[in-house]
């Protein structure tokens, strides 16, 4: 069973409101069992909503508590992310998912890049919250561009 972000799927979740629908990813799942998930709305944000970076390193700096998640209007909406992240794990867990499809370049879900903080579209290498803590629970994760 492969867990998988919603907005590849087609699920209006993104923080705009409209999803990243990408053709490559149904065809890859076409054959498989996958559940799908939106960590963000999970950890209680709304859709749409304010657009958010993590301001310092990655997702794992935020699960240690050395970074934060803020959004454009410096709002703090760190454990936002990190109970989206942990019930996202709670649902890898329950339906024994070893691997996980995630949205490249998300605060939540990015695999190998993230926005660096600035809000300028400028990217690090990086994972976003629930990447990092599905990888630290031994969840292989990869993005719809390493398809």
């Amino acid at each position: 069973m492969i867990i998988i972000s919603a907005c590849l799927v087609g699920v209006n979740c993104k923080y705009s409101g409209g999803n990243n629908d990408n053709e490559k990813v149904k065809e890859f799942l076409k054959d498989k069992e996958f559940i799908i998930i939106c960590p963000e709305q999970l950890g209680g944000l709304a859709t749409p909503r304010n657009p958010s970076e993590i301001n310092y390193i990655d997702g794992s700096e935020v699960l240690n508590g050395n970074s934060k998640v803020i959004t454009w209007e410096n709002i703090d909406v760190t454990d936002n992310f990190v109970n989206g992240a942990k019930e996202s794990l709670k649902i890898a867990q329950m339906y024994n998912c070893k691997q996980a499809l995630l949205k490249e370049s998300s605060p939540s879900c990015g695999c190998n890049f993230i926005y660096d903080g600035s809000f300028t579209g400028n990217k690090v290498c990086g994972m976003g919250v629930t990447a990092a803590l599905f990888k630290e629970n031994n969840i292989e994760v990869f993005s719809e561009k390493e398809l």
